[in-house]
């Protein structure tokens, strides 16, 4: 079973299930399977550590995705317009020129996006 520790920005929407997906980089160790159930935590390693989810989600899918700013691009499916929007929304921003913001430090980014819960695709498939 893997852990995922979020920002305290994101857990009200994580409790609600408006947030069912992470974006997270690729790491040594591996993240989650597609099936396995996935822990869910805001302020890991400290007293103040809430497991936001429980009991424990499934996880739904880990695609690869890359974001260089302009171009996302889910499994080899590049997001177009509203998808890109959707894309902010679903990971809890307010929209895709939030999330770029984010990860504009760390761009190009290359990665995997995890979901869980009830989590639909949002993009047309090429």
């Amino acid at each position: 079973m893997v852990a995922y520790n979020f920002k305290q920005q994101f857990a009200p929407l994580i409790r609600s299930g408006a947030k069912q997906q992470t974006i997270r980089a690729r790491r040594k160790n591996r993240h989650a399977i597609a099936g396995e159930p996935i822990q869910i935590y805001t302020g890991m390693r400290t007293k103040s550590c809430i497991k936001l989810i429980d009991p424990d989600p499934l996880c739904r899918a880990v695609l690869p995705i890359s974001i260089d700013g302009v171009e996302v691009l889910i499994d080899g499916t590049p997001l177009m317009g509203e998808e890109l929007e959707e894309l902010a929304v679903e990971d809890g921003f307010n929209s895709f020129k939030e999330l770029a913001e984010f990860f504009k430090p760390r761009m190009p980014f290359e990665g995997v996006l995890i979901a869980w819960g009830d989590w639909q695709p949002y993009w047309t498939s090429v």
